[in-house]
């Protein structure tokens, strides 16, 4: 899927009050059947990669994975291309989830938690992991099986998929955000957010295109958009063990940021309504001079305004701070091991072939999404087909991760609430409101249904 417009769809979950619902099942009979489920399945992990024992039945095993819907073809001629490699040990039939995020987890949570065993291999928002983690509902990566899903791999997408020191969802594929802009405006980029402000402010004084497109509804994008700027303060939204909230100046900064953006004639009139794909309309429609977004805008640019394009340009995204790097927020999808498969062995072996060499070249090359294995990044061939790939290696070096926590999703809608609209921030409070919120919605033992 181009750019990060799934990942990054509406997820405005509203808090429950009293909590949620551990999503665990009933009863200590259930607890011991799966107990008993796990001693079974522990043989066939201490050895995920091997061939068929001969208890298997005649005929290549079905592996069904559940991913997002793909337009572009990648994934459905992945899963060929992998059944088709097993030499008749499995063939893999890909499954697609809806199109929300929103809509994938809420079918992937109901399955699982009524221990659905058809569910083998799945695509997790890279979001997820902590909290399907926690719920029993994957199968860790172990042994041989995760030496080789780690091996070359960049190590911010690695981290998406990695709870309390275990791997439990290895990247499929990554995203990050750039800089684009008009060359035709700027002779050249901005390296931070307030020489990017001082720029807008002149082009508007001139008359000319000066917007700043950037995501500020209130959801999922917004909260990414001050995680990068929290972590490219030198802060982070949470404590390094995800029990409490860190916050502190760096939020400050980044809130101030946002706000003085939203009051600034650099803010689009439908900033508080924007997402990632009424950015990407508003610089083809040659009213904007600058965007953050995902690498599918270039495309996009490339056949809807052919003549805009010849000036359109990318850089790196824009710092907090002069003297260091800026740490855009990683995305992506990670595939996972249902842990109620009756195929494990053949689920990790399948899992590790979807997100080979050749398929992520594919899903990047026909679906937009950036690779994960970090050799791609000086493949002369692939290099001329991703021109931006570069950009996008040297932005996943420095990328962060958004909190690794099983509450993840009531940190979000937090977030999101309390600095929708981005003009109405009071950076100081609304850093505190964030912090208070968070120590609450940490305290959850549930999964939000």
């Amino acid at each position: 899927m181009s750019g990060e417009v799934r990942e990054d769809s509406a997820r405005r979950r509203p808090l429950r009050a009293g909590g949620r619902g551990t999503g665990r099942g009933p009863g200590r009979a259930r607890g011991a059947v799966r107990g008993l489920r796990a001693l079974l399945v522990l043989p066939l992990l201490a050895s995920p990669l091997a061939s068929c024992g001969s208890g298997e039945p005649a005929g290549p095993t079905t592996l069904n994975w559940y991913n997002f819907p793909d337009d572009s073809g990648a994934l459905a001629a992945a899963a060929r291309n992998c059944s088709r490699a097993s030499n008749g040990r499995y063939r893999i039939a890909y499954h697609k989830l809806p199109r929300t995020a929103d809509g994938q987890r809420q079918q992937l949570v109901r399955r699982l938690a009524a221990e659905d065993d058809s569910i083998d291999i799945m695509g997790l928002d890279v979001t997820w992991a902590a909290e399907f983690a926690e719920a029993g509902w994957v199968l860790p990566w172990t042994g041989g099986a995760r030496r080789r899903a780690e091996r070359g791999t960049l190590e911010a997408p690695l981290r998406t998929g990695t709870w309390k020191g275990r791997l439990y969802a290895v990247p499929y594929n990554t995203n990050t955000q750039l800089l684009w802009y008009r060359a035709d405006l700027v002779d050249r980029p901005p390296r931070t957010w307030a020489e990017m402000l001082a720029v807008a402010r002149r082009l508007a004084a001139e008359g000319k295109p000066h917007h700043v497109e950037v995501q500020g509804a209130q959801y999922e994008g917004l909260t990414v958009w001050f995680n990068t700027l929290v972590a490219s303060a030198g802060g982070s939204i949470l404590d390094a063990d995800a029990t409490a909230p860190s916050l502190g100046r760096p939020a400050v900064r980044a809130a101030t940021i946002m706000r003085d953006l939203a009051r600034s004639p650099a803010a689009d009139p439908s900033l508080p309504n924007q997402m990632e794909d009424q950015n990407r309309l508003a610089m083809e429609s040659g009213r904007a001079a600058f965007q953050v977004n995902y690498p599918f805008v270039h495309p996009s640019m490339k056949a809807n305004n052919p003549e805009l394009f010849r000036h359109f340009r990318w850089a790196p995204y824009p710092r907090v701070d002069a003297s260091r790097p800026a740490r855009p927020t990683v995305g992506g999808i990670d595939l996972a091991i249902g842990a109620y498969s009756r195929h494990p062995r053949q689920a990790f072996e399948a899992a590790l072939c979807l997100r080979n060499r050749e398929n992520q070249i594919a899903a990047a090359v026909d679906g937009g999404l950036p690779p994960t294995l970090r050799e791609l990044y000086a493949d002369e061939e692939f290099v001329r087909s991703y021109p931006f790939a570069d950009a996008i290696y040297q932005s996943l070096r420095n990328a962060s991760v958004r909190p690794r926590t099983p509450a993840y999703q009531n940190v979000s809608v937090v977030i999101a609430h309390t600095l929708s609209p981005p003009s109405a921030i009071d950076p100081r409070r609304s850093v505190e409101t964030i912090g208070d919120q968070i120590e609450d919605a940490l305290q959850s033992k549930g999964l939000i249904p």
